[in-house]
């Protein structure tokens, strides 16, 4: 039988760096895979893009390029904008509204909507920490779930990693910080979830090469900053230990036992 799978994600690249490998496995199943994205990811940074209008732009055909390769049926965008990494960024008149500024019955609203319209069987969105607590996924992981209630969707997962397992690669690599100044190894030490905390884990081994065109879509976003970027740096390692690292998916269904090796 096949289902509806709504994953709901704040940013352009976020469904890259924790979902990408079960949407499109769920895809080559035959399941209904729908990609709701809820900012245009205008805040992020990037070197070659001069304004937030022409990244935003930048980022949605990256997007739409992403989707493409997980074998999405659908993209949505709700329309708000990027609140950037400490909610900087503060309504304007000729902007999208910021997510953490819009009024939360509209954007729960907005999704709920989608979620009728696609009849979805299980919509996934963030950890209650917002992963590492950007203030735009600690709004989505909210906003899932009001939504789902609004719209009566029977099953809600929370897309994750282990912090105890980021925690330890985080340690392993402060070695770098001659290199990497801004690095702080303890930046993971309270992000996410705890292993044992995690309901569900989806081996994406086998589609590590998708994972990694579908971070590579994502151009715009692994350069800029004054250290190197989380996609450059995933992008730079060798395929073999992409698919040793990050060959799992990870979510959290609360009330369910551990164990699931699938999310439908």
């Amino acid at each position: 039988m096949a289902y509806t799978v709504v994953f709901v994600h704040a940013h352009p690249d976020d469904e890259a760096l924790l979902t990408s490998g079960t949407m499109a496995d769920l895809a080559l199943q035959g399941h209904r895979v729908v990609l709701v994205v809820a900012t245009d990811g205008a805040a992020g940074l990037a070197a070659v893009h001069a304004s937030r209008r022409d990244l935003a732009a930048v980022r949605h055909e990256e997007l739409e390029h992403s989707a493409q390769l997980l074998g999405a049926a659908a993209v949505y965008w709700l329309g708000y904008g990027d609140s950037g990494l400490n909610a900087e960024v503060l309504p304007q008149p000729d902007a999208p509204m910021p997510l953490v500024y819009a009024p939360r019955e509209e954007v729960v609203g907005r999704l709920a909507e989608i979620l009728r319209e696609e009849a979805a069987a299980v919509v996934v969105g963030y950890d209650s920490n917002g992963g590492y607590g950007h203030p735009d996924h600690m709004a989505v992981h909210e906003i899932v779930y009001e939504a789902a209630a609004a719209a009566n969707v029977p099953r809600i997962l929370e897309a994750t990693l282990p912090r105890d397992r980021l925690a330890r690669l985080a340690h392993l690599v402060s070695w770098l910080r001659f290199f990497l100044r801004e690095f702080d190894p303890t930046m993971f030490d309270d992000a996410f979830t705890s292993r044992e905390a995690i309901t569900c884990t989806v081996d994406v081994r086998h589609l590590a090469g998708v994972k990694r065109d579908s971070l590579r879509a994502h151009a715009s976003q692994a350069s800029g900053g004054s250290v190197p970027r989380t996609v450059a740096l995933l992008l730079a390692l060798p395929l073999w230990l992409y698919r040793r690292w990050f060959g799992s998916e990870y979510f959290v269904e609360r009330g369910a036992d551990a164990g699931a090796t699938s999310i439908v």
